[in-house]
């Protein structure tokens, strides 16, 4: 298990205990008596042998591995939300350990039963405790929330869960202490009403001035505990406060002295985009260095490999760097990053570096890349579809029944495109773009694209068929299938980027949309595509298209009905089950000379 993986676990049960605990404390808004009944059930739980095991060792395994973080940071200059959880998370400790020792540790060892009405009077006995409680409810929470936030904001469907979460955050602390304030009012307004004067207990940590029934309900009755097992429970509770500030110092030292160490390690430089170039220690992760020299770059999850906000192409200088350690492959395959790409939080250069950010330092979640796809030149397939004469559609029809048809229409097409392996990428009006090819290569893409054809076909009959009666013209559209190399990646603003491709593969498959107009066809197919697929098109009519701005001519084949495809997608199948894959497995321009290199440009095609 990974230290990642083990802080995560600790928490996560320290998250569950505590949660329970504090919506526990908020039922003394009712009565004590309530707290006491609900506290009978959980307490066997989490004082059975597996609940302590799991608890004290999540309340051990959290904090040291909250030191050892600590210790591995290089800078303490860091996001103000991660300064802010590591403040909380070294307060907590000095805090709750007084706590603990007077309540679990003190009933292991005095062998009382510490009752809410116990611990709840003890606690307001005094100001100071008051104070102490409050603040540690507070920091304690805090803590929790920021780092549950920040590990589930980067997670798919957070943001919809927000609305439910939002309210809970806010009022489990605050029922909580208005649970302990309410059952201290309780017990104090018992005791006046019963006549009880106050009296000192040997309880310990402040626990003092506890009323004489109290005592009954803790099992003292009118005894004190054995003042040597409270002098020694007293002893212990200082210890372990002494352990974790010494700890916390040590540490501290530590890096003072690795810091030194280091520096005469050696150092390597940084050659950003922006212009700029640092020094940093070697073993200091570039996140850090670039942190402490004060150039701001992306980093939602704080550096713990888990966003890939941070990530940096590094260029030529791939073959000087160590290589990703299991967290960093595992974060780069999940959002196919190209193979001279890094994560700042995990490369720890030891030569010289060039970089190139690629996302704005202010990158948010909703850009952190899971699923995405970072924006690289590739081969790729591009669809366009466009549906024919939709102005008359709209002269016929109601605005509110074209609105109805046409969402009919991207509803089956999104359907046929998700058949066939195709990515929706953007639509116009009343036509779209798709991609194929990205989770194939080149050659299967093309022929997915051509099955993708197909299915679209197919569909406009379904459409046709199911509305006969509302349309006076059966819904037609032009269909265009053109491979070569673009810009492919998510664009688009942060709450709802798409996968989407720039460059000339884009323009020509436009411009031979526009084909299908001319020649009355279903279908163009480009000659790069055709022969990407390795599939004989001979059979179709040829023709060539100029494109503005590209000097070449474009080769492609009109078909008139896309089922013709069927037989030569049959054929090539065959040939590959039979083992003759042909050329069908090149996948670069490099080795297909059909597929041409064209420079990447954002201009539209003229249509």
């Amino acid at each position: 298990m990974s230290v990642r993986t083990l802080r995560l676990a600790s928490g996560l049960v320290l998250v569950l205990y505590v949660t329970v605990h504090l919506l526990n404390h908020s039922l003394g808004v009712i009565t004590v008596d309530a707290q006491e009944a609900v506290r009978k059930v959980l307490s066997p739980i989490w004082r059975s042998v597996p609940g302590t095991l799991l608890l004290y060792t999540a309340l051990l395994v959290h904090p040291v591995l909250g030191l050892y973080a600590l210790w591995r940071r290089e800078t303490l200059r860091m996001p103000s939300w991660e300064l802010a959880q590591l403040a909380l998370g070294l307060a907590i400790p000095l805090l709750l350990i007084p706590h603990v020792f007077s309540t679990r540790v003190s009933a292991s060892m005095l062998g009382t039963d510490t009752t809410y009405a116990l611990v709840v009077e003890a606690l307001s006995s005094k100001p100071e405790n008051i104070v102490r409680q409050t603040f540690l409810v507070v920091i304690v929470w805090a803590h929790l929330m920021v780092g549950l936030h920040f590990w589930l904001r980067v997670k798919a469907n957070y943001r919809r869960w927000l609305v439910v979460a939002y309210p809970f955050a806010v009022m489990v602390p605050l029922l909580a202490l208005l649970g302990f304030w309410g059952a201290s009012v309780e017990l104090r307004s018992s005791a006046a009403a019963a006549g009880r004067a106050g009296v000192p207990a040997a309880y310990g940590s402040g626990y003092d001035a506890v009323t004489p029934g109290i005592y009954d309900a803790a099992g003292y009755g009118t005894a004190r505990p054995d003042p040597a097992r409270h002098t020694l429970l007293e002893t212990r509770k200082d210890a372990a406060s002494v352990t974790v500030i010494a700890l916390l110092a040590l540490v501290l030292l530590a890096r003072m002295a690795r810091r030194f160490l280091r520096a005469r390690r050696g150092v390597y430089r940084i050659f950003h985009s922006n212009g700029r170039s640092l020094t940093a220690p070697i073993g200091q992760s570039l996140l850090e260095a670039l942190r402490e020299a004060g150039i701001p770059h992306a980093s939602v999850c704080g550096g713990r490999a888990r966003c890939t906000t941070c990530r940096v192409r590094v260029g030529a200088s791939l073959i000087m760097l160590p290589p990703p350690g299991p967290a960093e492959v595992h974060a780069l395959e999940r959002i196919g990053a190209a193979p001279d790409v890094r994560l700042a939080c995990q490369l720890r250069p030891q030569r010289d570096v060039h970089i190139t950010p690629l996302l704005p330092a202010g990158a948010g979640a909703a850009q952190a890349g899971a699923g995405g796809i970072p924006g690289r030149e590739r081969v790729v397939v591009v669809m366009f579809v466009d549906l024919r004469e939709s102005s008359r559609l709209g002269e016929e029809r109601l605005p509110y029944d074209v609105f109805f048809i046409l969402n009919r229409f991207f509803a089956e097409m999104a359907d046929a495109l998700r058949e066939t392996r195709g990515y929706y990428s953007t639509f116009n009006g009343d036509g779209f773009m798709a991609l194929y090819g990205i989770s194939t290569d080149v050659a299967q893409g093309c022929r997915d694209a051509m099955r993708g054809a197909i299915a679209v076909s197919g569909r406009l009959a379904q459409i046709n068929a199911a509305l006969a009666s509302e349309l006076r013209h059966p819904l037609r559209a032009g269909i265009s299938i053109h491979a070569g190399e673009a810009i492919v990646g998510t664009m688009g603003p942060p709450a709802t980027p798409i996968l989407s491709a720039l460059g000339d593969t884009v323009n020509v498959a436009a411009r031979l949309e526009a084909e299908t107009k001319l020649h009355r066809c279903a279908l163009v197919v480009s000659a790069a595509c055709a022969l990407a697929a390795d599939m004989d098109f001979s059979g179709f009519p040829e023709h060539v298209a100029t494109v503005r701005g590209r000097e070449q001519p474009v080769g492609y084949y009109a078909i008139e009905d896309t089922a013709a495809l069927v037989p030569l997608l049959r054929l090539a199948e065959e040939r590959l089950r039979g083992g003759d894959g042909g050329v069908a497995g090149a996948t670069t321009a490099e080795t297909r000379p059909g597929l041409e290199a064209p420079v990447a440009e954002t201009g539209k095609a003229e249509r």
